[in-house]
């Protein structure tokens, strides 16, 4: 056996810190993520190792008395869902790559009762159909006990197998970048009914191959993990789950009169024999649920359930989204055979985006009953823990919509959008960590989105422009706003040592561009999809990309690298490594000379997109108000320029985020609720939720949480809420009031929650101020600095 070189034992050493700081032991139970799993992964014999399959896996387990804990680890390849006598426990795993693959821990006690007990679950591939986000090995299963207390449910071959044979996927493709998966077509007459109970007869089912051992990443074995999954434990929830009824019936087709309350309640529909019934169902605001359709009789009947954001006037224009008349329905499908026996149940095996459904039936010689139809809601638990009290509505349905459009992208990983894609892109995460930290104040979702995108860095040092994804997608950009993400999280959360972890992978992507800087800083010819927005109307901008000079330079990718210096010359500084922010900061004064240099005109008084001084955008100026290019006198023209001129290249509803930002920093802040137009279009146009593009009728997607950043700035913008220190360690308090004279709010901190009230009566301010215990800060009002202490703050001005 070779010696193991003394270097190679070092880096494995320090691997398996950084693994253990990153995700740590589960639940106090450090030998699964330190020790080979005694279970073993598990498929059915026949089972496809990378095609299309739904398996069943049972365990029957004898207890003596109901146990006060039994706890799990547990885990899939692609997806399962885990069942305890008949009872749903777990959904998983949390998507990964196979060198993070995540179990859930789980304490089914409650679950189990003395005796008999029956472990099941349901385990699919989805193959060549499964989205874009789901990254796979093989088919598998696996299932440990945490202690040899529980080690009797262990996945090894006594465990049960078959492959349920009513299942088939069925490709939805529309004129559109969609890569969220298949639906489903289910016979029901091949399913087996009851095969998670206790008494259904298995004794003709399978044993279950073993395919390997359950290995965790820490243990890297001299001739690797050989099953090729490396485990790590998920850092987040499970996700929830809730019943919702569907709110109305909008069109019926078919001679059939719907019982009254149909669909808020519970009704039976006898669809005759012979007959076709249709139905548009109106949730009455965008979901992502697990279709309920439960029926009886009507065999060989035919049953369609259909699921759209919105209907369209004629594709891609969608017009108002509450209008349905003379519209065309498109939309992802599952189709259904009835077997025609009583209490059949369609549960999908994910869930489903949808606004409207269309269940469409055709019988045979039978009748076929519709018993019920209804959701279950999905999604990331988090609980909305900010509050504001205002009298102007508008503003209230506003950050409503922000919430529900921030919530449905947001599942085991943030979301451009449920519907089409489900992938987490940084440029996208970055503004829905930040609605994350000031709406509900849960991290975990963050540092999740972090590690991810952290680890998908290339060994060239720039990272993905999304993760998990199984087809590379570069979009250099988004690693320098992930730069920027990282550095909102050590402003806004509280976990330091984990931000000190990531830092090697800030320095590395900046090396990166380092290599693409000419001597003067300039990036030239960088490669990839250099996108920075869509914008709408502006030829120059190409896909998404901004305007380039005649030799590879550009204003807006220099702005965005000096910017990306600043941010992390910042957080070195802070942390402590000063060498490295001195660095930045000697690139940022080379930079800053040369855009200066390279894009300022003076007759515009303008920076342009590129050296030929053509091109003029909000992005670029915005840009330079932000890295603190301009002068105060500068700033202050440009920001007129960027409200005013219509000649600008606009910024789309997402980078708004940033226009909004350099116009606060210009000092025009109290004019914010002035500048939310577009927000305003889609609350006319009917949108539940904010749409992806600023062409708010022929938006592919109606639902892009990029656009839900008035969920921040209603709290750091108007209420004047912000972070200045690491960990939130101190609050700034500056508030932007414009006309209102009367309102309060609160949003979550690290250390408990801040809360804030301004009210004028008779000429003067009443503001009340409260910080969490051991918090400090200060109030900047009209230009004066008041000190703030910890707990009651009060002041009359």
């Amino acid at each position: 056996m070779k010696k193991i070189n003394v270097i190679t034992l070092l880096l494995v050493v320090l691997t398996s810190i950084l693994v253990k700081a990153q995700f740590g032991p589960p639940t106090g139970e450090p030998d699964v993520i330190n020790k080979r799993w005694h279970a073993q992964w598990i498929t059915v014999p026949s089972a496809s190792n990378d095609g299309y399959g739904v398996y069943m896996f049972r365990k029957t387990i004898e207890l003596p008395s109901k146990p006060n804990n039994f706890k799990i680890h547990v885990s899939g390849d692609n997806r399962y869902k885990l069942y305890v006598n008949e009872k749903l426990v777990s959904m998983g795993p949390a998507r990964g790559d196979i060198a993070h693959w995540n179990f859930e821990t789980v304490d089914i006690a409650s679950y189990l009762k003395s005796g008999k007990n029956i472990i099941a679950a349901q385990v699919w591939n989805e193959g060549e159909f499964k989205p874009e986000a789901q990254i796979t090995y093989r088919t598998g299963f696996i299932l440990q006990g945490a202690t040899s207390a529980e080690s009797a449910i262990n996945t090894n071959n006594t465990w049960l197998c078959e492959k349920d044979n009513s299942f088939a996927p069925l490709r939805f493709t529309v004129r559109a970048y969609y890569v969220a998966g298949a639906g489903e077509v289910r016979n029901m007459a091949l399913s087996l009914k009851g095969w998670q109970s206790e008494n259904f007869d298995d004794k003709n089912w399978q044993k279950a191959k073993q395919i390997g051992s359950g290995v965790p990443k820490n243990v890297l074995g001299a001739f690797g993990t050989m099953s090729g999954w490396m485990l790590v434990s998920s850092i987040i929830p499970q996700m929830e789950l809730k019943d919702e009824r569907l709110a109305k019936t909008v069109k019926v087709e078919g001679n059939i009169t719907l019982p009254d309350g149909f669909p808020q309640r519970k009704n039976d529909i006898v669809i005759p024999a012979n007959s076709t019934f249709k139905v548009i169902l109106d949730q009455s605001y965008l979901t992502n649920a697990y279709p309920n359709v439960e029926f009886s009789g009507g065999k060989d009947a035919s049953i369609s359930l259909n699921y759209a954001e919105t209907m369209y006037t004629k594709y891609p224009s969608k017009g108002n989204r509450n209008e349905i008349e003379g519209k065309q329905f498109l939309g992802r499908k599952d189709s259904l055979v009835s077997d025609g026996s009583n209490n059949q149940k369609f549960v999908s095996l994910t869930y489903r985006t949808y606004r409207y459904l269309q269940i469409s039936i055709t019988t045979q010689s039978e009748p076929l009953t519709l018993n019920d139809i209804y959701g279950t809601f999905t999604g990331y638990p988090f609980k909305m823990n900010a509050n504001l009290i205002t009298s102007d509505g508008e503003m209230n349905k506003i950050l409503d919509i922000g919430w529900r459009t921030a919530r449905l992208c947001a599942y085991e990983t943030y979301m451009d959008c449920p519907y089409y894609e489900q992938l987490q892109y940084i440029g996208d995460g970055r503004i829905q960590a930040m609605v994350s930290l000031y709406n509900s104040g849960d991290d975990r979702l963050v540092k999740n989105a972090i590690n991810l995108i952290d680890f998908s860095r290339t060994p060239e040092g720039v990272t993905l422009s999304r993760h998990p994804s199984y087809t590379p997608q570069f979009i250099p950009t988004f690693s320098l706003w992930y730069i920027g993400m990282l550095q909102d999280y050590s402003r806004y959360a509280a976990d330091i040592e984990f931000v000190k972890t990531k830092l090697g992978g800030v320095r590395q992507i900046l090396e990166y561009f380092k290599s693409y800087q000419q001597t003067d800083g300039s990036l030239k010819n960088t490669p990839q999809w250099m996108f920075t927005d869509w914008v709408d109307n502006a030829k120059e901008w190409k896909a998404g990309a901004g305007p380039m000079s005649v030799n590879g330079t550009s204003a807006v990718l220099d702005f965005q690298l000096l910017w990306a210096y600043q941010v992390a010359a910042d957080l070195e500084n802070k942390l402590g490594n000063h060498a490295f922010a001195n660095q930045y900061l000697q690139a940022v004064e080379v930079l800053k000379k040369t855009i200066r240099t390279k894009y300022w005109d003076k007759n515009k008084k303008l920076f342009a997109d590129r050296e030929e001084k053509d091109e003029f955008s909000q992005h670029t100026n915005s840009l330079a108000i932000l890295t603190g290019l301009t002068s105060q006198i500068e700033a202050t023209e440009i920001a007129k320029q960027l409200l005013e001129n219509k000649s600008l290249s606009p910024a789309s509803i997402y980078f708004k985020y940033y226009l909004h930002q350099a116009l606060i920093k210009a000092g025009q802040g109290n004019d914010y609720l002035k500048w939310l137009d577009k927000w305003r279009e889609n609350i006319q146009m009917g949108l539940t939720t904010w749409a992806e593009t600023s062409d708010v009728d022929k938006t592919r997607s109606d639902c892009h949480a990029w656009g839900s950043s008035p969920n921040i700035e209603f709290y750091r913008t108007i209420l004047g809420i912000d972070s200045d220190g690491l960990a939130f360690s101190k609050v700034r308090i500056e508030p932007h009031l414009g006309r209102i004279t009367d309102i309060n709010g609160s949003m979550p901190h690290p250390k408990g929650s801040i809360s804030v009230s301004y009210k004028l009566e008779k000429g003067k301010w009443k503001i009340q101020v409260d910080l969490p215990k051991t918090i400090s800060g200060t109030l900047i009002w009209k230009g004066k600095d008041m000190a703030l202490k910890e707990g009651s703050n009060s002041f009359q001005l």
